[in-house]
Formats: C-alpha cells, sequence, structure tokens
C-alpha cells in the first residue's frame, strides 16, 4: 500500500502544473497537434500586416485555438493560447483588453491584458520577457444557454450576441451582465420569447450605440425549424436587423455572420455563400469578394479587408447551397476594400472553422503565451509565475 500510495501522491502532485492546462481548465490543453499551426501563404500576407502595424487574433472554434499572427519583430510570429470553442473577440482600445467568448457549457468570458515585463523576483535572478505578450487576466463563466457569440465594444461597454436568448446583452464594468437589445420579432401578448434560440441572432456591427449599431440572425420569425435543426432551410432566410428599429433592414442572406462597418459601409459575411457583402441602407446589397469556404470573420485594416473562411462542418453541408463543401479550405484573406480582389492568403491545410478576426495594434499586444513553433516549458512556467500586466495609464495612444 505505501508504494501505492507514494505512487498516488506523485500523480496528484505533477497533476495541474502546465499552466496551459491551468488557464483553459482542461487538463489537456498542453497537447496540440503541431499540423493545426501548420500554414500555406500565398502573395505579400505577412508585408501586408508589417504595413498595417497589427496582430491579428483569430478564434479557430473547433481546433479550440486562439491564436495571434504578428509581424512586430520583423519576421513571421505565430502564438496561441488553448481556450474551449473560442468565438467573439472583442478589443478595449480604452482600457488595453481583449476579451474571447468561450461557448461551451457554461460559457466563459475572458479577459486578457498584455504584459509589462515581470514582476521583480528575488527568485528569478535577472530574466525578462521580451515583447508585449497577451495573458489571461480574468475568467467569467456564464450559464451555457446564453450561448454567447460575437462580442463587441459599442460605446464604453463590451456587448455580446446572447444567441440563445436571441437578446444582445451589455457586460458593464464590475456589474451583471443585462439584455440591452432584441428584435420586435420575437414579442409577442406574453412578452419577448428569451427561452428559446429562434433565430441564431449571431453577429453584431457596433456602432456609436445601440441605436446606431446593426446584428444578424439566420431568419426573423418563430415558426417552423430553427436554425441548428438539420431541416431548417437556409437559403435567403438571413437578414441585418436595424438598432434603431429592431426591425430587418436587409433580406435575402443565407446564414450571415460578422457584420462590420468598412469605411461608410456595411459590410457582411454571406456565409453560405462564401461570399462579402456590402448592405445599402435602401436594403440592396452587392457582392464585395467571392472566396472558397464558408466565409466568417471580418476586420479592416487600413485599406484591406481580413476575412475568414472555413470548412463546412459534414452534418451543415445542405447550409451552404453556395459552396462546393470538398473545396472550402480553412484561412485568412486579405481583401483589397476598393476592389474586392484577394491580396494575399494564409490558409491552414489542417485547419477547420474560424469565428472571429480582431486587429491590435503590434506595439501593445505582439503575441499570446505559447510560440508556435515549439513549447518552451521553462519560459512558460517563469511567465505565467511573474507577470506584470500594464496598467490603462501605460497603453494610452491606442487610437492614435
Amino acid at each position: 500500500m505505501s508504494d501505492e500510495n507514494d505512487a498516488s501522491f506523485l500523480a496528484d502532485h505533477q497533476a495541474w502544473r502546465d499552466p496551459a492546462s491551468v488557464v483553459a481548465q482542461w487538463q489537456d490543453a498542453g497537447a496540440i497537434d503541431s499540423s493545426l499551426l501548420e500554414a500555406e501563404v500565398t502573395g505579400p500576407w505577412w508585408q501586408c500586416l508589417a504595413e498595417a502595424g497589427v496582430t491579428l487574433l483569430v478564434s479557430r472554434e473547433y481546433e479550440h485555438l486562439l491564436m495571434a499572427l504578428s509581424m512586430a519583430t520583423g519576421s513571421p510570429q505565430v502564438s496561441y493560447l488553448r481556450l474551449p470553442h473560442p468565438s467573439g473577440i472583442a478589443f478595449d482600445a480604452a482600457r488595453g483588453e481583449v476579451h474571447v467568448a468561450s461557448t461551451r457549457n457554461p460559457n466563459v468570458l475572458y479577459t486578457l491584458r498584455p504584459t509589462d515585463g515581470l514582476l521583480q523576483r528575488r527568485d528569478l535572478g535577472s530574466k525578462g520577457v521580451a515583447g508585449h505578450l497577451l495573458m489571461p487576466a480574468s475568467a467569467r463563466f456564464l450559464p451555457g444557454s446564453t450561448y454567447l457569440h460575437d462580442l463587441a465594444m459599442i460605446g464604453p461597454e463590451l456587448h455580446g450576441s446572447a444567441v440563445g436568448e436571441n437578446a444582445i446583452v451589455a457586460f458593464p464594468a464590475g456589474g451583471d451582465s443585462r439584455r440591452v437589445w432584441w428584435p420586435s420579432c420575437i414579442e409577442g401578448d406574453t412578452g419577448a420569447d428569451f427561452g428559446l434560440n429562434h433565430l441564431q441572432l449571431n453577429g453584431i456591427a457596433a456602432g456609436k450605440n445601440l441605436a446606431e449599431s446593426c446584428f444578424t440572425a439566420s431568419k426573423d420569425d418563430l415558426v417552423g425549424a430553427r436554425p441548428g435543426e438539420i431541416e431548417f432551410a437556409v437559403e435567403g432566410r438571413g437578414v441585418v436587423f436595424s438598432g434603431a428599429t429592431r426591425l430587418p433592414m436587409t433580406r435575402g442572406l443565407t446564414r450571415p455572420h460578422s457584420p462590420r462597418f468598412v469605411g461608410d459601409a456595411l459590410w457582411v459575411a454571406n456565409s453560405g455563400f462564401g461570399s462579402i457583402v456590402s448592405c445599402a441602407p435602401d436594403g440592396s446589397v452587392e457582392v464585395v469578394a467571392r472566396l472558397r469556404g464558408w466565409t466568417r470573420g471580418l476586420c479592416a485594416i487600413g485599406d484591406l479587408a481580413i476575412v475568414g473562411t472555413s470548412r463546412i462542418i459534414p452534418r451543415f453541408r445542405a447550409y451552404a447551397p453556395g459552396l462546393e463543401p470538398d473545396k472550402c479550405v480553412c484561412g485568412l484573406h486579405a481583401v483589397d476594400i476598393k476592389s474586392g480582389r484577394v491580396v494575399a492568403s494564409l490558409v491552414w491545410p489542417a485547419g477547420n472553422q474560424i469565428f472571429a478576426i480582431e486587429a491590435v495594434p503590434s506595439r501593445m499586444i505582439d503575441r499570446l503565451p505559447f510560440d508556435g513553433s515549439r513549447r518552451m516549458p521553462d519560459m512558460e512556467q517563469t511567465l505565467f509565475y511573474a507577470w506584470r500586466s500594464a496598467s490603462s495609464n501605460d497603453v494610452g495612444g491606442i487610437d492614435d
């Protein structure tokens, strides 16, 4: 029994020593198939990031990967953090924080902050950390039925699409989340129906306030099959809701995602047809670009829009009537905003699904804790042991 007890104690003693596991609360989080990080690049992909001075944060939800791509050091830099099914990403420039939605049961809302070196510890000597790493600083648990998807900063507050409630929720600093917007189509004689996902209200185009924002959904009624059910007829059912009227301002889309204001235009990923469309105030739609995959994830950097494409989940092939599923790729594409031409691409051959893309200044954030080329246990242990968060005073001028 003594030997067995010693072995049991040793196993318990060694458990939960990997920071990757502790962050994600997932014991296998430190193990990753290296093929998921291998990419193929066409065109001046890395030059585009260097010229824009940005680090791209990308959530690859089905591989449980949050990734960072940067040229801050003058050469391509790929890093990651494993989180359970990451979806929406929002950058709070005023506070120097990044928020990431983790859409499992329960949902988790992670807040990450950039480092400002290491704490002065006598047991570390002169060890330091170069660059500005984005580190997990806090996690907030939400009911799985929230089904939190897209995130966006609307004014000074973080907002999220509570898909399971057909509503937009706000996360005020230090307070409980609350519903702040929903489309009129969920209202009836007994009030609004927040009890079942009827619409797949999944995307936020953030304006200065809720009235100036727009929201995407897969349909705008409470009858028949619901999004997520195999028998749901997707084609042409998708809409863009006006924040001001709570009514559809654009119709005829197919599983729309990632609405974003690009310049003076509202762009939407018309996912089921692998396209990006521009939606005019009069309800008309113009195709900006067509890509080889389920379009989702969109952000603008200068004269370019970065667009994500994903593979089609086999059981949802009917949800992509405008695509050839076997030819779809998982990757990022730099699209010229004026011409719609694809300037450069980065594709992960072993990748699956992309949800969100967010650009942050490389001078503030240049990577995530885990290096994409190899694990460095000693450095990782030191980093998580003594990282120091940059204060909001240290990251001023982010909007400059």
